[in-house]
C-alpha cells in the first residue's frame, strides 16, 4: 500500500510538471499564431483559422480574471494564474486518484471534479460570509461617505475617500473594503477595474448602485449628492426586509450541513455495531466505495445549491 501511494504521488508530480509545460507552450504558441494572423491581415482581426484558439484563450482569461477578483476580495496573496494552475493540477491528481481507487471513468471524473472544485467552493463560501458581514455595515459606511462627500465640495471622489479614511468613521470589514478601494484608485491606472473589485467584494445590489454613481461622478465630473441621498433613503426603508433575508441565509447555511451530518451518523452507526464488516465494505468492496463516492457527490452538490441560493438572496 505504501509503495502504491508513493507511485501515485510521483505520477501526480509528473503530471503537474507536464501540465505546466503544456500550458506554457500553448500560451506561447497561441501568442505567436495571433501575432502572425494580425501581421497577415494588416493589423486588423485574426484569421478565421485562429478564431477558435482566440475564443478559447479569451475564455481562459475570463476565468483567470474571475479568480483574480475572488482572491482580491478575500485578501489572498495569490494571482488568478497561480490558482488556475493549482486547480488544474488538483483536477489531474484527482483523476489519477479516482482511477486508482474506483477503477472507472465515472469515479475518476467525479472525484477529480470534487477535489478540484473544493478549494474554489470553500473560497466562495468564505466570500459569501464576508459579504454578509459587510452588508450589515454598508449603510452606516455609506452615510459616512455621504457626509465626507458634502464636506469636500461634492466633486472629487478620491478626496472624499481620503477624508473618510482620515476621520476613521468606520470599523471592521467595511473599513478594510473602503481602504482597499481608496488604495486601488490611487495605485491602479484603471478606475473602473478598482470599482469592479469593490463591487465584487460587497456583492449586493446596493453596492452595484453605489459603484455606478461613482463611475458617473468620476467620468463626467457631476455631483451625485442627490443620488446618494436617495440611495441612503431606500436602504433605510429596506433595512427590515434585509434582516429577514439574513435569517433566511442562516437557515440555508444550516441546511447545507444536514447531508454531512446524516452521512457521519450513518457511517458512524455502521462502524459502531459492525466495525470489521463496515471497513471491509467501505474500503475493500467496489460497491461500498462507489456508494461513498455518490454520498460525497450529493454533499458537494448540496453545498453548491446552498451557495447558489445565498447568492440569490444577497443580490435580491
Amino acid at each position: 500500500m505504501l509503495i502504491d501511494g508513493i507511485a501515485i504521488a510521483l505520477l501526480v508530480v509528473i503530471f503537474l510538471l507536464l501540465f505546466l509545460v503544456v500550458d506554457w507552450s500553448m500560451q506561447l504558441l497561441l501568442q505567436r499564431q495571433t501575432l502572425r494572423a494580425r501581421l497577415r491581415s494588416g493589423g486588423r482581426q485574426p484569421l478565421p483559422s485562429n478564431e477558435n484558439a482566440v475564443r478559447s484563450s479569451r475564455a481562459v482569461q475570463r476565468v483567470k480574471k474571475h479568480l483574480d477578483q475572488l482572491l482580491h476580495s478575500l485578501r489572498v496573496p495569490l494571482k488568478g494564474d497561480a490558482l488556475f494552475s493549482m486547480l488544474a493540477g488538483l483536477l489531474i491528481g484527482g483523476l489519477l486518484l479516482g482511477s486508482w481507487i474506483f477503477g472507472t471513468w465515472k469515479g475518476a471524473l467525479l472525484l477529480g471534479a470534487m477535489i478540484a472544485g473544493t478549494p474554489y467552493l470553500v473560497m466562495r463560501l468564505l466570500l459569501v460570509h464576508k459579504r454578509l458581514e459587510a452588508q450589515i455595515d454598508f449603510l452606516p459606511a455609506l452615510e459616512s461617505f455621504y457626509q465626507c462627500y458634502l464636506i469636500t465640495g461634492e466633486r472629487q471622489i478620491k478626496v472624499a475617500l481620503a477624508r473618510l479614511m482620515e476621520e476613521k468613521m468606520m470599523t471592521g470589514s467595511m473599513r478594510r473594503i473602503f481602504e482597499q478601494l481608496y488604495r486601488n484608485l490611487s495605485v491602479l491606472e484603471d478606475d473602473d477595474e478598482s470599482l469592479e473589485l469593490f463591487a465584487h467584494a460587497l456583492g449586493h445590489i446596493w453596492s452595484d448602485y453605489f459603484v455606478q454613481m461613482l463611475k458617473v461622478a468620476m467620468h463626467e465630473g457631476v455631483t451625485i449628492s442627490g443620488s446618494l441621498k436617495e440611495l441612503i433613503s431606500d436602504m433605510r426603508a429596506a433595512r427590515r426586509s434585509n434582516e429577514q433575508e439574513r435569517h433566511r441565509l442562516l437557515e440555508i447555511r444550516i441546511a447545507n450541513f444536514t447531508p454531512l451530518l446524516f452521512f457521519g451518523l450513518f457511517v458512524g452507526i455502521n462502524l459502531y455495531y459492525n466495525r470489521e464488516h463496515a471497513i471491509q465494505y467501505y474500503i475493500y468492496d467496489a460497491g461500498g466505495r462507489e456508494m461513498l463516492l455518490h454520498m460525497f457527490v450529493m454533499i458537494f452538490l448540496s453545498f453548491i445549491m446552498g451557495l447558489y441560493l445565498s447568492r440569490k438572496k444577497l443580490n435580491a
